[in-house]
């Protein structure tokens, strides 16, 4: 049986299965929340800067959407340690996992380019200019 054809049922054991991982990310709320993060320019926003680019959601609702992404595989969390934050501002971002990317480029789903052009677009305010500028947890790859 193709991987990506995998039973939900059979989801769970710690391995990455494509179908649920296509089946969740593909929802209509997730899959916007992934175009921010492929089109973020590092690759791996702040439940701020999503907020900031999906208001409609909530910071509330994004982390629901989030904690359901990285339970399929599709992300994962980058945590600043606790030496190193700075007070008053994230301390958790989000990318895409390697199966993630690896199972979008097989299926032409969230094209980098595509999105980081269409992310670039929008007008941000100064506090999501600053916190794009932050350095995240470790080198994400931006294109």
């Amino acid at each position: 049986m193709d991987p990506t054809q995998t039973p939900p049922e059979h989801a769970g054991d710690g391995e990455f299965q494509p179908w649920l991982a296509l089946q969740k990310a593909t929802d209509e709320k997730r899959a916007n929340l992934l175009a921010d993060v492929v089109g973020h320019p590092k690759g791996a926003p702040s439940v701020a800067e999503l907020d900031y680019m999906n208001p409609d959601l909530g910071e509330d609702a994004i982390r629901k959407h989030i904690q359901i992404l990285r339970e399929v595989g599709v992300i994962e969390e980058l945590v600043v340690e606790p030496g190193d934050r700075v007070r008053g501002y994230p301390y958790k971002f989000y990318t895409l996992t390697d199966d993630a990317r690896e199972l979008f480029d097989r299926n032409d789903l969230f094209p980098r380019e595509a999105w980081q052009r269409q992310y670039g677009r929008v007008e941000k305010s100064a506090e999501i200019s600053q916190l794009e500028e932050m350095p995240r947890p470790e080198d994400v790859p931006a294109t």
